[in-house]
């Protein structure tokens, strides 16, 4: 049951990684705006090198590309967490006092919930045994 509480910790982190995705994609505009300011006011008898520039847009970039890493990775173990949920259809599970026979399995609020056939839902991080 183990792999389940990671599975249930992955649905929360996607929402954080959403919004440090749009939050980078702010501050990246923020600090293009920044860059070309400062290019515009730059005092002409010294000139800022060019090569730092270079290095905080690469900089910057790197930070950017990890976050839409990170986002394609919660994508990938949402659809994990579907494929193992899936596999649950058509078995007994029991969650705390609750007893039946998978009907279908939904995502809700970024989890995992399965479908009992009496129309109840329990969620997959609190599934105690499968038969």
């Amino acid at each position: 049951m183990s792999t389940i509480d990671a599975i249930s910790a992955t649905s929360t982190t996607s929402t954080g990684t959403a919004q440090a995705a749009q939050k980078a994609q702010v501050d990246y505009d923020s600090f293009l705006k920044l860059l070309v300011a400062e290019l515009e006011n730059q005092d002409p008898t010294k000139p800022m090198e060019s090569s730092e520039f270079v290095a905080q847009l690469a900089t910057f970039s790197g930070v950017e590309q990890s976050i839409q890493t990170n986002t394609k990775l919660d994508a990938l173990l949402a659809g994990n967490v579907l494929g193992q949920a899936g596999t649950m259809i058509g078995r007994t599970v029991t969650a705390g006092d609750v007893t039946g026979l998978v009907d279908s399995v939904a995502i809700e609020s970024g989890s995992a919930s399965l479908v009992l056939d009496d129309g109840r839902r329990v969620a997959l991080s609190a599934v105690s045994g499968v038969s």
